[in-house]
């Protein structure tokens, strides 16, 4: 089963056998479609590392491991670098972008189309409300590492 196929394939002949002619076609994928679906993967497994670094890091205020916190919130530092550095574009999506013609949200990422729309304004909120209670949750430690 294939969900959407980009970029299709096709051909068409005529098959002649003696006095017999028969109309034929095929339809596949070329291998485009492989390379979106890689950069797809790869761009997939970005996501989940800095989500997952986005979701872990007040859990690593709030039990007192404030420098696993700092090299979370520095690791997703990072990536809004990245980002800015890119307008705001993820360069995999700049690199899936030439193998089809779709433009979805979720064109170049295993992510439901809501969250794709959305994915900046969802984990860029929970980061810096992460940071910010990171930063409280030092502060009631003592402020050391």
């Amino acid at each position: 089963y294939v969900d959407s196929v980009t970029p299709e394939v096709a051909t068409s002949n005529t098959l002649r056998y003696r006095n017999v002619s028969v109309n034929g076609s095929i339809q596949g994928v070329g291998e485009q479609y492989f390379r979106v679906r890689a950069i797809k993967l790869a761009h997939t497994l970005v996501w989940v590392f800095f989500a997952g670094c986005v979701l872990a890091l007040p859990f690593a205020a709030w039990l007192g491991a404030h420098r696993l916190a700092a090299l979370l919130a520095g690791a997703v530092a990072l990536e809004v670098l990245v980002l800015v550095f890119n307008r705001l574009r993820c360069p995999l999506t700049a690199l899936a972008a030439r193998y089809t013609e779709d433009r979805r949200a979720n064109f170049d990422i295993y992510l439901p189309l809501w969250l794709a729309r959305n994915n900046q304004r969802i984990f860029g909120s929970l980061y810096f409300a992460g940071l910010a209670f990171a930063l409280l949750c030092w502060l009631r430690d003592g402020g050391g590492f």
